[in-house]
């Protein structure tokens, strides 16, 4: 696989990463032999970053889409994000509960959709 997706897929920020891993191809084998034994480097930015956007937009609990509305950075570090989820900016608090919102009516949806599919499955049998 491209390293792009490989480094989504692990949760880290590509331009972070050795010339190596950028320059290469990640086969199956490889990807899986990062995932049960990391190397000191993916240890190292999966503990510190940078943090891609997706791994900062969950750490802080929004949505990235959040993230971009604040004028946040696509990339912090976990000593940023820390600081930010200490300080809790008014923007971080507005955008948490609307991720919090979104998610619980999400929620709710796939229920009043799993409750019609069985009511629909009883209707079948009769």
């Amino acid at each position: 696989m491209k390293p792009a997706t490989a480094a989504k897929k692990l949760g880290i920020f590509l331009p972070a990463t050795p010339v190596e891993f950028q320059e290469g191809e990640v086969t199956r084998g490889q990807f899986a032999e990062l995932q049960s034994t990391p190397p000191e480097w993916l240890i190292e930015l999966r503990k510190n970053g940078p943090h891609p956007r997706h791994e900062v937009a969950r750490k802080l609990g929004i949505s990235t889409s959040g993230l971009a509305r604040a004028g946040a950075p696509d990339t912090m570090t976990s000593g940023e994000i820390k600081s930010l989820l200490e300080q809790k900016p008014e923007w971080l608090v507005v955008e948490r509960a609307t991720h919090a919102a979104v998610q619980d009516d999400n929620a709710r949806i796939k229920a009043d959709r799993a409750a019609k599919a069985a009511q629909s499955k009883g209707d079948i049998g009769r």
